[in-house]
């Protein structure tokens, strides 16, 4: 074996809280070895970020190290700044989990690309700019020569990550540290992405720490896997025997609760009818009631249109094109298409966070695309929203108690002992340990914060629920948990649910109906069956083509597979 690039030894991470003190990382060793991917799994809290950030240096003052990290033969936690700001972006990267707070509003993309290409390798202005429109077009942003010069707010939250993404490999580091590089990612982008790893693993020998939940790019991309829990590693194996041979209980759980996304044979021989009760019996988990075909619509788009203005002398750009569906009480209708598809833009204009360009948007009756605030600030109560990115949704100043209670006060419906009664039992609902009502949104991990966005989205028990990517940053046990909550609560409180999301292994066991986007236009829609086990169209049949699967062996068939649909259909 080769030397480590990267060795953990002996590593423990408390941070200083308001609540006391919170070990995060408890003894920690493991190593990393040149051109090899080791991903690090476990649920939310369980410290494989932290882990990593202490590789580069990247902790908060509360923090106290205990152990080292070596990269090479550098002690990185015996760095000084100066050492480390000269080491961050050249030997050593790292993919960030929430592209939005990563990336600064007050520059250009192009710019912030340029600035790591600039500070490693002294290249002049004109040639950083062409090699970051390069570097755009290599993670798959559409119209690089153009989208160099957005700002991060052009851009949708998949197409941030990507830039992210392209920060990170511009310097063609020997380390890179890739925390949720996927998870805002619609799955043919990801799959663009897993193998632009791959091909940047093999081309230049880099290493890959891997941080995610999803177990299907495990399968994908990684070598190796150390499992954490509660910040100790309770397993570590080669790819094939963990997926294979899982030891811990805690392993076998993890994998227990993976959705899954199951297609029917190309060789099926069974009617329509036997297609459909085969797929149910394939996906479904969650058992949902059929809803009545009489239930009450709560959300009705016609024709909405949302045009975005450009620069001058260019022509304003349209997100949204001719739009329309439907959505009643009880129902969940998923939205998917790939990153910049118009999912997003939509949920918005539902909510009244977005004013449409023409169309109309009723919610219960009500045409609320050209109302006033005045007029809106009643019926908002009737919205919950759960946003893509966490960190950027939450007040900083505000404890997690009291950005979930903040809706109810703004519209009077409790306060006190009784609000915060509420909020306690929201926070239990979505697994949240006691006492993190006190703490604040810099202090909880990712996939915490976007827990705590949950139960904010369902404090005021709304008509209608806007989920953008509500479970991208969770773990897959809690997502499991929280799907069986989506579904509880709607059973109980009957509440429509526009659902958006690039998982389709989620969507299908959520939803009712599935509308597919590309480039803003509705390309089909319909039924999981219709949709996910008998689409029509190429674009979809793609889409699910690039779902990666929980198992290393079926995985590397059907990445076969995808490459050969995606080179015979060109790039989707």
């Amino acid at each position: 074996m080769p030397d480590p690039v990267l060795s953990f030894e002996a590593l423990t991470v408390t941070f200083a809280t308001d609540a006391g003190a919170v070990t995060a990382v408890k003894d920690v060793s493991y190593q990393v070895y040149p051109g090899e991917v080791l991903a690090v799994v476990g649920e939310s809290g369980s410290g494989k970020s932290v882990s990593s950030r202490t590789a580069m240096g990247l902790l908060p003052p509360t923090a106290s190290v205990r152990g080292t990290v070596v990269l090479g033969a550098k002690a990185v936690t015996k760095m000084s700044e100066r050492e480390l700001t000269a080491l961050r972006g050249g030997a050593i990267s790292m993919v960030f989990q929430e592209p939005g707070a990563a990336l600064d509003p007050l520059f250009t993309v192009g710019f912030q690309i340029g600035e790591a290409l600039r500070a490693h390798s002294g290249m002049k202005r004109k040639a950083a700019r062409a090699k970051a429109i390069e570097l755009l077009r290599a993670v798959g942003l559409p119209d690089p020569e153009a989208r160099v010069d957005y700002y991060p707010h052009q851009l949708s939250g998949g197409q941030k990550q990507r830039v992210v993404i392209a920060i990170a490999i511009a310097c063609e580091p020997k380390v890179i540290i890739a925390d949720e590089p996927t998870t805002a990612l619609d799955v043919t982008v990801q799959a663009e992405i897993l193998e632009l790893l791959r091909d940047l693993r093999d081309r230049i020998g880099a290493a890959i720490v891997l941080i995610t939940h999803n177990m299907g790019v495990v399968a994908d991309l990684a070598d190796r896997v150390v499992v954490m829990r509660e910040g100790h590693i309770v397993e570590e194996a080669t790819v094939d025997k963990l997926f294979a041979d899982p030891q811990h209980e805690y392993t076998r759980a993890l994998l227990a609760a993976v959705p899954k996304l199951h297609v029917l044979p190309d060789n099926w021989e069974g009617d329509e009818d036997s297609a459909s009760v085969a797929g149910a019996a394939l996906t479904k988990t969650i058992v949902r009631e059929p809803v009545p075909a009489d239930a009450e619509t709560v959300l009705e788009v016609s024709n909405l249109v949302v045009e975005f203005p450009a620069p001058l002398g260019r022509p304003s750009f349209r997100a949204v094109n001719e739009v329309s569906l439907t959505l009643r009480r009880g129902e969940t209708l998923g939205l998917v298409g790939e990153s910049g598809s118009g999912k997003s833009t939509i949920g918005r204009c539902v909510a009244a966070l977005q004013r449409p360009t023409a169309g109309s948007v009723r919610v219960l009756g009500t045409d609320i695309a050209g109302l006033s605030e005045r007029k809106l600030r009643p019926i908002r109560r009737r919205f919950g929203f759960v946003f893509q990115d966490p960190a950027t949704s939450l007040n900083p100043r505000l404890t997690i108690g009291e950005c979930v209670a903040e809706p109810l006060l703004v519209h009077g419906e409790a306060k006190g002992a009784a609000a915060r009664d509420r909020v306690r039992h929201l926070l239990d609902d979505v697994q949240l340990p006691a006492g993190v009502e006190k703490r604040y949104p810099h202090e909880l991990s990712g996939g915490q914060r976007q827990r705590v966005s949950l139960a904010r989205a369902l404090v005021l028990n709304p008509d209608l629920l806007v989920a953008d990517e509500p479970t991208s940053a969770l773990d897959v046990s809690v997502q499991a948990r929280v799907l069986e909550l989506f579904a509880e609560l709607q059973r109980e409180c009957g509440w429509a649910c526009l659902f958006i999301s690039h998982d389709l292994a989620v969507v299908d066991q959520l939803a009712d109906r599935i509308v597919v986007l590309r480039n803003g236009t509705v390309v089909e829609q319909g039924d999981n069956d219709d949709i996910l086990r008998r689409p029509r169209e190429d674009y979809t049949r793609r889409l699910v083509a690039a779902v990666p699967v929980p198992d290393p062996v079926e995985q590397r068939r059907r990445r076969t597979e995808t490459a050969t649909l995606f080179a015979g259909a060109g790039t989707p």
